[in-house]
């Protein structure tokens, strides 16, 4: 082996000397340059894995859940938590099924993706697929009976449309169907666990897997939940929630006996709370609740309708018909949700959870809406100000606008020019435009617990964008 080698310099080849020796690396030095290599490819995988889950798509999908439970006119209880949980199990199994199923045509169109390029084994994504879906099943059984009827459904329609549906003409249908069922998802278990409340007031506490009134479960009205979590300890298990040993019971010197009682206090209170959401809501009361639900679940899903249509050009472009489309559903869309949803004529029953007395505070659309009676205030005149007298129509008018600017703008330039780069955007953009879509439809309902999950849902959209930056979306 020469110990020189050549180069090119005006025209002719040149002698170079050669480099000089490196010194002698020590051991440790091996060791650290493993370590960085190691953590290296940990990061790979890592953003291997990202890359195969859409991990920036996540963001729109607790919004569905949400905004069922707004449908409803319920507050978000820890069953609409489930239900977002079980969502995102399922939307992510749904996305590494859906490059497992395509990686032959991604091989060609999409090389860099991680199954064609090598990264994630595709025995790798179907096995994660799989295990996300019973996750995704199993946290639905969790959050009910009604749950579960809309999550199995649910998981079906993602497996068809991957497997089946996705390159024919119904492929958009069923995504559409999948994204309502989603938002139907958090109805259900809503109101499931509105019924389950209305169960524990009434002291049956159902027969739940935390023994609900009786004691015939193995808690058995807080006795088990006792024995198990006193062996804990009472201030690591007080740390573990959050409350300080001082909260229990050990402050002012009241000694063992005080700080027993407070302890008892508290985890009767954590039992009451569990049998309340171990009961289950009667089923046809459930689904007669999630019924509200439908027109919102119909809005959203016209919206993913519209997007899927775009995505099956995204790679070849060559057609504005997609995209015209999209941009006409989306200017329908925005005119609707930002009228307030139709409510029952009942004056005090809006934002009531199932089962609750009724209260004077929730005041529902109708009643806002009457003539001019001994009642009702007359209308101002002055028109420019009906937003300042209705903050939940100017959040629904704030919110429709943002709806429309992050998904109109990408569609209409995919209409003057389709090609695979601006119809990408477009749908970028249509999928960024699903959050504030589904803030916009959790603030329909006009009650103060839809205002505030509709501000929870619009939180989402920064990070969202913040984390599609690294990651794409498509």
């Amino acid at each position: 082996m020469a110990s020189y080698g050549s180069s090119e310099a005006g025209g002719r080849t040149q002698q170079q000397p050669a480099a000089l020796p490196s010194p002698p690396s020590s051991p440790g030095t091996g060791r650290q340059k493993g370590m960085r290599t190691g953590r290296g490819s940990v990061r790979v995988r890592a953003r291997a894995w990202a890359e195969l889950l859409r991990l920036p798509a996540l963001f729109t999908v607790p919004g569905d859940a949400l905004a069922g439970a707004a449908a409803v006119s319920a507050r978000p209880t820890p069953r609409t938590f489930l239900a977002i949980a079980s969502s995102l199990c399922l939307y992510e199994a749904g996305m590494a099924l859906n490059d497992w199923a395509d990686r032959d045509v991604d091989a060609v169109e999409r090389p860099h993706r991680p199954l064609p390029s090598g990264r994630v084994r595709p025995a790798a994504a179907l096995g994660a697929a799989c295990v996300l879906t019973g996750a995704g099943l199993s946290f639905a059984a969790w959050a009910g009976r009604p749950a579960l009827t809309v999550a199995v459904p649910l998981a079906a329609t993602v497996w068809a449309y991957d497997l089946a549906l996705k390159n024919t003409r119904l492929g958009p249908a069923a995504m559409a169907t999948a994204r309502g069922l989603d938002l139907l998802l958090g109805a259900s278990a809503t109101a499931s666990a509105g019924g389950a409340g209305a169960a524990q007031r009434r002291g049956d506490g159902g027969a739940g897997p935390l023994g609900g009134g009786g004691g015939a479960g193995p808690v058995g009205g807080g006795g088990g939940l006792r024995r198990v979590l006193g062996s804990f300890g009472s201030g690591r298990l007080a740390g573990a929630f959050g409350v300080t040993p001082d909260a229990v019971g050990e402050s002012g010197g009241g000694g063992a006996g005080h700080k027993g009682d407070a302890v008892d206090a508290w985890v009767s209170a954590v039992a009451d709370e569990a049998r309340a959401a171990s009961a289950v809501a009667p089923t046809p009361t459930a689904f007669r609740t999630v019924r509200q639900a439908l027109p919102s679940a119909a809005l959203l899903g016209a919206h993913t309708l519209a997007l899927t249509t775009v995505s099956r050009k995204e790679a070849q472009g060559g057609s504005p018909v997609g995209p015209l489309a999209a941009l006409a559903t989306t200017a329908v869309l925005t005119r609707l949700v930002a009228r307030p949803r139709s409510l029952s004529t009942d004056r005090t029953g809006e934002g009531r959870r199932h089962g609750e007395p009724p209260s004077l505070e929730h005041r529902t659309t109708t009643a806002r809406s009457l003539p001019p009676g001994p009642l009702a205030p007359p209308p101002r005149p002055d028109s420019g100000l009906r937003l300042l007298d209705d903050p939940p129509a100017a959040l629904r008018a704030a919110l429709a606008t943002a709806y429309a600017v992050t998904a109109a703008r990408p569609y209409f330039h995919a209409v003057l020019n389709p090609s695979p780069s601006l119809t990408q955007r477009a749908v970028t953009g249509g999928i960024r435009a699903t959050i504030p879509l589904q803030a916009a439809l959790a603030a329909r309902s006009g009650t103060k617990s839809a205002t505030l999950t509709a501000l929870l849902t619009t939180a989402l959209a920064p990070l969202a964008t913040r984390f599609a930056r690294k990651v794409s979306v498509t």
